[in-house]
Order: structure tokens, then sequence, then C-alpha cells
């Protein structure tokens, strides 16, 4: 079986390169062969492998791919909602339990969001918490105390505001491939509200409870994840979902390699 990873061209690093290699190691181990290629390099490629592993959040390629009859894990649809939180959120919404959330109203242009602030205030309390409508590895991800601290977060990107969830600085992160939880662990970060491991927080192996299974489940099942990493705060709210999470911090951690669960899924569901 031929596979193609798709990995973004202009997103480079050690880390990355770590965890790409580490994939095209799994599927070999299987039996797969898995090159990596790039969003740009895919754009203009005719191949038609039989599948595509895609590692990247560039939904408009993931959807050509499709187009050319070519499988893509994720979709291009569950990729899109998890990569926007507004998405996510409306998509849970009424069927998991999450943080009280309101998307700030859209606009053409940067504008003076100051009413809607101060009535989002009123309905969340403070400290809340802002959070751009897209972004990774706990970015643009802020604690605000204040209406003005939270004006000083806005740019010309969408976002949203949160209600801040005490003990917000941890929670714990489920894997789930194919309806499974292939592994999880809890995070915690003493300096820093984010939990993330690339915020400076710390990991440790976890055994979820089946309220927290059962919520990881169902929040993948509603986003059309073949597979997906679960963020879970206080054990009963859902937090974010991530499409691609990176695999490598939960690997180390649990001992438990996602990367050959998730290439097993795809070939049963090819």
């Amino acid at each position: 079986m031929n596979g193609i990873l798709a990995v973004n061209a202009f997103l480079k690093g050690e880390k990355f390169d770590i965890l790409h290699n580490h994939i095209v190691s799994a599927a070999q181990s299987l039996g797969i062969t898995l090159k990596i290629k790039n969003n740009q390099e895919l754009l203009f490629s005719r191949e038609k492998p039989d599948f595509v592993l895609f590692w990247d959040k560039d939904v408009n390629l993931a959807k050509t791919l499709e187009n050319r009859g070519i499988p893509v894990f994720n979709s291009a649809r569950a990729i899109s909602l998890c990569d926007d939180k507004a998405k996510t959120y409306l998509t849970l919404e009424n069927e998991v339990a999450q943080p009280k959330t309101l998307i700030a109203p859209f606009s053409f242009f940067i504008t003076d969001y100051s009413d809607f602030v101060n009535q989002a205030i009123e309905a969340l309390g403070l400290p809340l918490v802002f959070k751009e409508c897209c972004g990774s590895f706990g970015e643009q991800v802020f604690l605000c105390g204040s209406a003005e601290e939270i004006m000083a977060c806005i740019t010309d990107k969408p976002f949203l505001l949160q209600e801040y969830i005490e003990g917000g600085n941890e929670d714990v992160r489920l894997e789930i491939v194919g309806g499974r939880c292939v592994a999880a662990m809890k995070r915690t970060n003493l300096k820093d509200f984010r939990s993330n491991v690339t915020n400076g927080g710390t990991a440790e192996p976890y055994t979820p409870t089946t309220k927290e299974f059962q919520l990881a489940v169902k929040a993948c099942a509603l986003l059309g994840l073949d597979f997906g990493g679960v963020d879970i705060l206080n054990h009963s709210l859902v937090c974010e979902v991530n499409s691609n999470a990176h695999i490598i911090n939960l690997m180390k951690t649990t001992g438990i390699d996602p990367a050959p669960e998730i290439l097993k899924q795809i070939i049963e569901t090819i």
C-alpha cells in the first residue's frame, strides 16, 4: 500500500521533522510505503496514492485531494471543524459539555468590540479566556482579568471568549482512534494557565474515566474524525479537539505509540 504524509511547506523545525519521520517509520513497520510531501508539492502533483494522511491544516488542499478521488484522513470537513475553535464549539454545542463560550460577532474590518467585551464579561465573569479561533500549541490563547486586557488581545483575527475554569492549568488529553482510546496523559502547568507541554507543562500517564472516554469518543464522532486528540477539563468539559495532535509528547509520556494505530485505522477504513 502506498500513501502520502501531507505536511506544511512553510512550517519547519526539528520537532516537526521528528514527528514526520516517526510516522513514516511506523508506516514502514506495517508494510506501508509513506512518502512525505508538502502542501505546495501536492497542489501540483498528479499522483494518486492509496490514501493521504493529512498532517496539516490546509483545508482547501485536503478538499482538492478529495475531489481527485483520493481518500484523505482526517477529512477536509473534520480538519476544518477542528481548526476553527468557533466551529468546534458550535458542532459540539448541546451534545457535549463545554466551557461557556461567546463567539465574537463577525466584522469585515478592525472594529471597536468594547460593547461586546463588556456584555461578555457580564455573562462569563472575570477572569476569562481569550482565544483566536485558529491556533495551535496554546498560542493566541490568553487569560484576561479586565476589559482592557481583552481589548489588547483583539486583532483582525476572529476570536471567542470563554469562561475560565478553575484548575484549567491541568487537563487530560485522550488520543482517540476509531472510537478507541489508544493513549492518554494528564498535563499540568504550575507556571501558566495553559497546560500544554509546549508552554512548560509536565505530563504523566493517565487512565481516563468512563465519562472522559465517552466525552472524547462522542466529540470525535460529531466532528467526523477517524482519529483525534481531545482535551478535557475538570474530567467533564471538552476544551479543544485536535485533528492532528502532536503525538510525540504523548508517546514519550505513556510509552504508547499512536502512529501505528492511526495507520491501521486508515487501512481498515479504505
